[in-house]
């Protein structure tokens, strides 16, 4: 055991409620929410806020009516504090590992190796170090495979006797198996409700059935996909460590807006904007797009506006060029009604390929690409926020109106120097 390769799969509890905590204190014990885009939602629920029935994806304005007498504290998304926060903890998870994924903003897989308790006293470490020194909760699940620590992580945070660590292979067997009896299929990683019926249709309810079923049964009736989760839950290691996840194929930036947009010229402003941010997120990942995307829609609450515009345009080349971006984005605007009520816009760029894999004749060279002016954007929004730089229409200043709503928005705690916490020392 103790040169079998491990995998920890650590995850921060409640990730946006306790990052606005670990800037305000007065905020443990009470119901917390973090609200969606534009206040419109429930997207994180404080345990005491799920103790009241308020549900994920619960609209705000049927909440807020009794916030009041539950003593409920809504607040706006701090995209900016929650990111620092996520960066940090990931940089502090990295120093117990060279083998580091990160799988989303609030929790990362790490390749670690030992006994099994050399394993939980490197886990306990690590949840008290970053309770510490960034001040959110975490816990942590160790086990051989990906998808067994992600349920040893979930059985961590809802079992207090193991103290927010838990380390599979260190559970006595009748325990697991009687965990695995209990929980339904729906409880696995990368199984959701429509895979859960058709696994019910073959008499798999349990996670302990779906461990007993041949692997190769469930290949044929699903996929290779589906057959590695068997596997994994048998202990056999099927999916890999990722130094990065991206997506590959498509990248979409896409929001809806605080205030409706009824003019071209507004849909144009957002196109730009976008088609800059494109070019900042492929220039950063060595990527070109070859096809855009761009795409409108009213609101589905909005019955006597009715529109939902879109146009493909092939690229000359694949390209991260944002003069070339915005201009195929700008390719919509002919579609656009004036007069119309759009909540909702975007653009998609798609068939990515690795800069420089095809080189163009230099009669077609991107001049904007040749002077990296997509790798400046991002250089310039990295570290000077959102909005410092923009080309054309995507750098009118004055704040367009349709940018997100965020009413119940905290101080950006850690990335804006007029924000920063006041410690006074008495």
């Amino acid at each position: 055991m103790r040169h079998m390769p491990q995998i920890a799969h650590v995850d921060v509890n409640c990730f946006y409620a306790s990052a606005e905590r670990a800037f305000n204190p007065s905020l443990e014990g009470k119901p917390v929410i973090v609200l969606s885009n534009n206040d419109g939602c429930a997207v994180t629920r404080s345990p005491e806020a799920k103790a009241l029935g308020i549900g994920m994806g619960d609209p705000w304005f049927k909440l807020a009516p009794r916030a009041k007498e539950w003593g409920l504290v809504a607040l706006s998304s701090n995209y900016e504090l929650y990111g620092d926060i996520s960066s940090r903890v990931m940089e502090l998870l990295g120093r117990y590992s060279a083998w580091l994924e990160v799988y989303s903003i609030d929790e990362a897989f790490l390749g670690v190796k030992g006994s099994p308790e050399e394993l939980l006293v490197m886990g306990r470490s690590m949840k008290a170090a970053v309770r510490r020194n960034i001040g959110v909760p975490v816990c942590v699940g160790i086990a051989p495979t990906k998808t067994l620590a992600k349920l040893a992580n979930k059985w961590a945070k809802n079992n207090k006797a193991f103290g927010g660590v838990c380390h599979w292979d260190s559970v006595p067997a009748a325990q697991r198996e009687a965990l695995l009896g209990r929980l339904s299929v729906e409880e696995v990683w990368g199984i959701a409700g429509r895979l859960t019926r058709r696994l019910n249709v073959m008499g798999i309810f349990t996670i302990a059935d779906l461990v007993g079923t041949d692997p190769v049964l469930i290949r044929d009736k699903f996929n290779v996909v589906m057959m590695r989760t068997v596997l994994e839950l048998q202990g056999t290691p099927c999916i890999p460590m990722e130094e990065e996840r991206i997506g590959r194929d498509q990248l979409i930036f896409s929001r809806s807006f605080a205030k409706p947009i009824t003019t071209a010229a507004g849909i144009r402003q957002v196109m730009s904007v976008y088609g800059q941010q494109a070019s900042a997120r492929l220039a950063k990942h060595g990527l070109q797009a070859k096809v855009l995307t761009a795409f409108a829609g009213t609101s589905q609450f909005n019955p006597r506006d009715t529109s939902y515009p879109s146009v493909c345009v092939p690229l000359p080349m694949p390209t991260a060029d944002p003069v070339i971006l915005t201009k195929a984005g700008h390719a919509l605007l002919p579609r656009i009604v004036e007069g119309v009520r759009y909540a909702r816009a975007g653009i998609m760029v798609t068939d990515l390929r690795p800069t420089g894999n095809q080189a163009p004749l230099s009669l077609f060279e991107n001049p904007h690409e040749e002077r990296n002016i997509g790798s400046l954007l991002e250089g310039v929004t990295r570290r000077y926020g959102r909005g410092s730089i923009g080309l054309g229409h995507g750098g009118i200043r004055g704040g367009p109106d349709w940018t997100m709503k965020r009413d119940m928005l905290s101080p950006r705690y850690t990335t804006h120097w007029d924000e920063l916490p006041l410690v006074k020392a008495a």
